[in-house]
């Protein structure tokens, strides 16, 4: 197995909005897909790996989340509490940096996953990570490679996997990022504390020549609401 970050970064704090009603009495993370909450498809991911700790954030069912997670073993888990406010994609990183540590981390969501590939993709992503040249690295996937690509938003890379972020509501995008990447968590530390997005910290590395993307052969399944979890069990099925 290729080597790679020891520790990741499990965003799992969201509201789950778009999986009402399944999130009317759990978190979007405990939500079941072929017969396996949401994350636990993404930690034992990570764990095969070769990460051993994940910094999960928590806040809607909060209680329940720390409940499941506390025999968890491997990785290893410690909890972000975002029970008095939710930070948003890069202020739950910001605000999880003192248990992440200084050495580049995995981001993982917990509403993607995939099935087939000639490559497993964390080990495709840990392969393409350079740290010479990246500072973000993404897992995508091509349009039309998957369910649950809303949108025409996504990204487009060059022949050196150098990503521009598309905001074009007009020309669809080749590639969607699905929620798992390689980031060094300095790139964050300029940044205020509170709740914000990540996208425009793409934006800067973009403009910098720093983001990075690598384009797996899987097949994405985006669990994101009730018809994209009803998809995904019948394919796991």
């Amino acid at each position: 197995m290729t080597s790679g970050p020891k520790t990741a970064m499990v965003l799992a704090a969201g509201l789950g909005t778009r999986m009402r009603p399944l999130t009317h009495d759990r978190p979007k993370a405990l939500v079941e897909v072929g017969g396996k909450p949401l994350i636990d498809h993404v930690l034992d991911r990570l764990a095969e790996a070769g990460v051993e700790t994940c910094v999960v954030n928590v806040h809607h069912f909060a209680d329940m989340m720390e409940a499941h997670l506390a025999d968890r073993k491997h990785p290893k888990i410690i909890i972000a509490d975002e029970r008095d406010q939710l930070l948003d994609s890069g202020g739950g990183i910001r605000n999880a940096l003192p248990g992440l540590g200084p050495d580049p981390i995995l981001v993982a969501n917990i509403d993607s996953l995939w099935t087939g590939g000639t490559v497993a993709p964390l080990d495709l992503l840990k392969a393409r990570w350079n740290p010479e040249i990246m500072d973000m690295l993404l897992l995508l996937v091509p349009r039309g490679q998957g369910i649950g690509f809303e949108g025409p938003r996504g990204f487009y890379m060059d022949d050196t996997g150098r990503l521009t972020h598309s905001a074009d509501d007009e020309n669809p995008a080749p590639y969607a990022n699905i929620g798992f990447q390689i980031m060094k968590p300095e790139v964050l530390t300029a940044e205020p504390e509170g709740a914000f997005s990540i996208v425009p910290v793409w934006w800067k590395l973009q403009a910098q020549g720093r983001l990075f993307g690598v384009v797996m052969d899987a097949f994405w399944m985006h669990v994101g609401d009730p018809a994209g979890q009803a998809a995904a069990n019948e394919i796991l099925s």
